[in-house]
């Protein structure tokens, strides 16, 4: 399945990947115009329910190509716990703060689930001591920080970083895209947890934010759906 799975990828990379349908691309299209829409003019506004509807809308839409395009089940399910975590992200107040925590906390298990599938394993000594001592540092950061939230910001750091370790395993797009969804969460924590109100930073971390999380999306999205299409 590995090496299917990394023609796949390798074909992809070089430009001769099959042909995906006319309705996965409309989908994910779509998908990057809500992406794009709640980049310009949604992303550093307050709650709102247009806010929320487009924010889950631009990664449900990519839950639904993959589903078109015959991805994976994990794929698929790992894409749409990820548009409920960010409906209730965008929500205010600590209890759909959780609920959005616990959404993606289960959207990385399913990525671990995926990537297993895939091949994914033990990525050798020296991206394995990265990825470790980053989520402990990360861990220790938090831990005085997240108050109630602790155990649950804790068991959430500690799933990412298992995400991280196997796709350093896979293939590169694989790769860029798991650090890409952890650089982004990781400046999430800051903005969160960190910065003070005033700080300057604050101007730019939600587009980093946005920018990183759903282009690694949307990374997942576009290849493991391909391995569905050969």
């Amino acid at each position: 399945m590995r090496a299917v799975w990394q023609a796949d990828a390798a074909s992809a990379i070089a430009g001769t990947a099959p042909v995906v349908s006319d309705y996965y691309m409309f989908v994910f299209a779509a998908s990057a115009l809500l992406s794009a829409l709640f980049l310009t003019r949604y992303c550093a506004a307050g709650h709102s329910w247009p806010k929320s509807l487009v924010k889950t809308g631009a990664v449900a839409g990519l839950s639904l190509a993959a589903g078109l395009a015959g991805g994976p089940v994990a794929l698929v399910a790992a894409l749409a716990l990820g548009a409920v975590g960010d409906f209730f992200l965008s929500r205010p107040g600590e209890r759909a703060f959780l609920a959005g925590l616990v959404a993606f906390a289960l959207a990385h298990l399913a990525y671990v689930w995926l990537m297993v599938g895939a091949g994914g394993g033990w990525p050798g000594a020296g991206a394995g001591a990265v990825v470790g001592l980053f989520s402990v540092a990360m861990a220790g950061l938090l831990w005085s920080r997240t108050g109630p939230m602790r155990w649950p910001v804790m068991g959430y750091v500690a799933i990412i970083g298992a995400m991280g370790l196997l796709a350093l395993s896979l293939p590169w797009p694989v790769a860029l895209s798991a650090l890409a969804f952890m650089a982004s969460d990781t400046i999430l924590s800051f903005e969160l947890f960190v910065l003070t109100a005033a700080h300057p930073a604050r101007r730019w971390t939600p587009y980093a934010v946005w920018s990183l999380y759903w282009g690694a999306q949307a990374g997942f999205a576009w290849v493991f759906a391909l391995s569905a299409t050969a």
